[in-house]
């Protein structure tokens, strides 16, 4: 079943304005979002900054409190039912039925999105080979690795076609090749004229795969151009070094503070400093090794970069997005500068993030 989109000419996503809070928590702040029909938002900040609210926002789980949200130009609050016919949402935890086959929950979502049982099987086929799972699509998914188990998810956000989908930190957990290989879905799916949200806190991910960025943090849309407009913010290249032992690190940050045109960043997890040095690499470069070496501090892989969308972020808001390879939500990185149905979509959310 192929959902037509309505007569409507313009973005395909706008939030003009979008408030929410929860009690005291001022989740949103006023979001302001344009998505161009076809092309991919990434939607890029920490934990907590709003990126989750502003996906159930428009996808009609959660009511903004003031401002106005559209989707393939229906109103999320006066038309809500419209919006969910047209939007396919993927959240951050696989909401698939662990118990069941791969098969079966794909089937099971055609029926509740009025699917005749001929054409479930069908369109459940279909996508157990689009997303190659065709080996399992008799298994339990309980006994799908991770990635398997995000490739499913997905592909149960696509049962009804949407033209507009969600994706709430897709990658989140995944190995580096299911990463590669879920990138590769998404591009398909854009290929084939799919508007896509994407909320990540992996820079590389939102480098890789986003036409447009847009940075919040604490429920504020603090920057938003494309990936290389966002980096030209930076100011030219960034000094990037490891300091051998971890116990020195500001006091090298301390040494390098003169060199660069701005203050150096310290990621006290890795151990590394970045610092922002314009156009005079070399120079920085000479004067980093003179000063670290005056101080009698050791390092591992100095050198000069250009500068990455992790860097952007830290200029931004003084501290670095919270990517998290290893999938973990408690632990966070600690960086500092130094100086359908809504029932169905409902079951399909994920955990979200805390507002």
């Amino acid at each position: 079943m192929t959902i037509s989109p309505p007569a409507w000419d313009g973005p395909a996503i706008v939030v003009d304005g979008v408030h929410k809070r929860f009690g005291d928590v001022h989740a949103l702040r006023g979001i302001d979002l344009v998505v161009e029909r076809g092309t991919v938002l990434g939607l890029l900040g920490p934990n907590g900054a709003g990126k989750t609210t502003v996906v159930k926002v428009l996808t009609t789980l959660l009511p903004p409190d003031a401002g106005r949200a559209l989707v393939e130009g229906r109103d999320v609050v006066r038309s809500p039912e419209a919006v969910r016919e047209v939007v396919g949402l993927a959240g951050q935890s696989a909401a698939i039925q662990d118990e069941l086959t791969g098969r079966e929950n794909l089937e099971i979502l055609g029926r509740l999105y009025h699917l005749g049982r001929r054409q479930a099987r069908r369109r459940a086929q279909e996508l157990l080979e689009r997303f190659d799972l065709g080996d399992a699509a008799d298994r339990p998914a309980k006994t799908y690795s991770g990635g398997m188990q995000r490739r499913l998810d997905l592909a149960a956000s696509l049962v009804a076609e949407p033209p507009v989908l969600f994706l709430d930190e897709p990658t989140t957990g995944l190995d580096p090749r299911s990463r590669i290989g879920m990138w590769a879905v998404i591009r398909e799916l854009v290929a084939g004229g799919t508007t896509l949200l994407l909320t990540t806190q992996y820079l590389d991910e939102a480098d890789e795969l986003a036409d447009e960025i847009v940075v919040v943090d604490h429920g504020l849309v603090i920057a938003a151009g494309t990936a290389e407009a966002l980096k030209t913010r930076v100011g030219g290249d960034v000094l990037e070094l490891t300091v051998k032992d971890a116990g020195r690190l500001a006091e090298a940050a301390s040494a390098l503070a003169g060199i660069g045109d701005g203050a150096p960043g310290v990621d006290e997890d890795t151990g590394r400093i970045h610092v922002p040095v314009g156009g005079r690499g070399s120079q920085a470069v000479v004067g980093a090794v003179r000063a670290l070496d005056a101080a009698g501090i050791e390092t591992d892989g100095l050198g000069v970069r250009r500068p990455s969308l992790d860097d952007v972020f830290l200029a931004l808001t003084g501290h670095a997005a919270e990517a998290e390879p290893d999938g973990g939500r408690g632990r966070r990185r600690r960086h500092r500068r130094e100086g359908p149905e809504r029932g169905a979509a409902a079951a399909r959310s994920g955990d979200g993030e805390t507002p």
